[in-house]
């Protein structure tokens, strides 16, 4: 919070910014800035215009009970969190070409076994969810040469890059041997990255998993990764953050994690749009990157 508040200050410090943790008028507050609060807090301010996420997920707004639809909502869409999913992606992919994972696991064996690694025309990469992200993932491996294809509600035209609907799921997955999920994360898509999906890629595909932790069913890709349906799962984002000691994930030798660090807000970047939004906000003009309350996106 410090970096944020002193971004705000070097940017416009015309503007009343304060931490919803030191006394202040609760009554004047117009607009929150927020990731992951707790429930219940937007209640206390009853003259609240818009509320806007600090990220561009936005799912835990929608958890919370006491946000109410009527009210505006935004969500980041930085350049540079396009740059770093794109770049974070792109580096999953490659470990799991060249086989940097498995050396990984071998290294801890103490085990010296080279061994073949897969090639860019072995694979078609499939993206599920096509939103700015998922677009930008997508259209990043297609230009390094990779075949990508991508998934959601309705069709996409991304350059050379095939797209399927909400009705072709089934078709998308049994051609995609590499899994990335970049849905945004409602009740439909919920639990989606489920046994049924699993079964449904190619035998021995890959899963990277870079959206919302609730995608996924834990016991479902243990079904999947023990039985060899599939070869490894790069995992980011979990139900609950951070993830506990004790989950079975941490040991398991297909399963590679991150701390939810694929893309993360710079306050430098993103705090010139927050402050556009406040003042389009003040002066009754339109919002950025405003969500639709009723999609959840």
């Amino acid at each position: 919070m410090p970096q944020w508040l002193a971004a705000f200050k070097v940017i416009d410090s015309s503007v009343k910014v304060v931490d919803f943790r030191e006394p202040h008028d609760k009554e004047s507050i117009t607009m929150a800035l927020v990731w992951k609060q707790a429930h219940g807090h937007l209640s206390q301010y009853p003259n609240l215009k818009c509320v806007a996420s600090m990220g561009a997920g936005v799912d835990f707004i929608f958890e919370d009970s006491s946000y109410c639809k009527s009210i505006p909502m935004t969500r980041v869409v930085d350049p540079m969190l396009i740059t770093d999913m794109e770049e974070f992606v792109t580096a999953q992919v490659y470990a799991h070409l060249k086989g940097l994972y498995d050396y990984k696991v071998k290294q801890h064996d103490t085990l010296w076994s080279q061994q073949p690694y897969l090639r860019k025309e072995d694979v078609t990469i499939g993206v599920m969810g096509l939103g700015v992200l998922g677009a930008g993932a997508a259209s990043a491996l297609e230009r390094q040469g990779f075949k990508v294809q991508g998934w959601s509600v309705t069709k996409k035209n991304i350059s050379g890059v095939k797209s399927y609907d909400k009705d072709h799921l089934n078709t998308f997955l049994s051609r995609s041997n590499i899994l990335i999920c970049l849905l945004p994360l409602t009740p439909t898509t919920e639990g989606i990255l489920n046994i049924a999906t699993f079964s449904a890629l190619p035998k021995g595909a890959f899963l990277i998993h870079v959206a919302r932790g609730p995608h996924l069913l834990e016991t479902d890709l243990l079904k999947a990764l023990n039985s060899g349906q599939l070869s490894g799962a790069a995992i980011d984002v979990f139900h609950h953050e951070p993830l506990n000691k004790e989950h079975v994930f941490w040991k398991h030798p297909k399963v590679h994690i991150t701390p939810h660090c694929a893309s993360i807000s710079s306050p430098e970047s993103v705090v010139p749009q927050i402050l556009a939004n406040y003042s389009a906000l003040m002066n009754g003009q339109p919002l950025l990157n405003q969500v639709n309350t009723e999609k959840g996106y």
